[in-house]
């Protein structure tokens, strides 16, 4: 069905077909929305800017319509490693990828794998459909830890996108945000209809890439108690950052937002990131106890 295509990318028919032979339904628990559509597939990989020879990281390949489209894409001189969790899709995988000399399907879970040896060879892009439920923490992870993917360019629900892509300061934005910014230029790229996906979600999903930038933006002591500070500050987030910070500064909170700079009677979103940053430098290394 699929081999004697020169470039087979797969349609509906095909991803329906796949899911029956082997006698597979999506699982819902893992959030398999299969990406069923050769003209979308052809246009994340476009949209994502990878070019021949690239090295590309995929995970969460489900059927392989994406990483068929990579892997013509990146061509001889380029790979593709796609790491998928369900067992299940293995088999389905390595039919659907027959011949393909430069993909390398390993198994396994995103949000435990050791990326230091499954990018070995030094840098890549990402380049995924990823599954909703994992989507924003797998991001932030792969944004703090893991410096060898250059690029990520994920499909994900649009209103995750759209929070993931909002700077520090604006309404949509949250602890992730400060985040994001923190180690990345982040961009939605386009709008992905649930009809090019088997089977349909109920939500539409978007492209957003994030850059990585070559060092942060803003100096602080220690970027995990800035990120610290941004979770507590968002925890409780209809709260003035004066109460919302009180558990993790004591007493002194209204104290140290104000030797920052910072309105104590502001809320977390308002804050940009060069005010978290001077938040967390005037903390410093201090040690601060919760208020009894």
């Amino acid at each position: 069905m699929i081999a004697g295509d020169a470039h087979p990318l797969l349609s509906p028919a095909d991803v329906r077909g796949l899911l029956a032979a082997h006698g597979l339904r999506p699982s819902r628990a893992l959030g398999q929305n299969f990406l069923a559509d050769p003209n979308t597939a052809r246009r994340i990989v476009r949209l994502a800017g990878v070019g021949p020879g690239d090295r590309v990281l995929e995970v969460g390949p489900g059927l392989g319509s994406l990483t068929l489209a990579l892997a013509d894409e990146v061509g001889d001189h380029g790979s593709v490693t796609a790491l998928e969790l369900d067992r299940h899709l293995v088999p389905v995988l390595h039919e659907v990828l027959v011949g393909r000399a430069n993909v390398r399907l390993e198994q396994g879970d995103a949000l435990t794998v050791d990326y230091d040896t499954l990018l070995a060879d030094g840098t890549a892009t990402m380049v995924s459909n990823l599954p909703y439920n994992v989507a924003t923490p797998l991001i932030a992870g792969l944004l703090e830890g893991t410096p060898r993917l250059t690029r990520l360019a994920v499909l994900v629900q649009r209103e995750v996108a759209e929070r993931l892509a909002s700077p520090p300061g604006t309404r949509e934005c949250g602890s992730v945000s400060v985040k994001v910014a923190f180690f990345s230029r982040p961009r939605v790229l386009a709008v992905v209809p649930p009809t090019v996906f088997v089977p349909r979600p109920r939500v539409e999903s978007a492209l957003v890439a994030f850059d990585r930038l070559p060092a942060p933006p803003v100096e602080v002591p220690s970027a995990p108690a800035l990120f610290e500070l941004a979770r507590a500050g968002f925890a409780q987030r209809r709260k003035t950052l004066r109460q919302a910070l009180r558990p993790r500064l004591g007493a002194a909170a209204a104290e140290m937002l104000s030797a920052a700079g910072v309105d104590p009677g502001a809320r977390a979103e308002t804050l940009s990131l060069e005010e978290w940053a001077a938040l967390a430098r005037t903390v410093g290394t201090e040690t601060v106890g919760t208020e009894r």
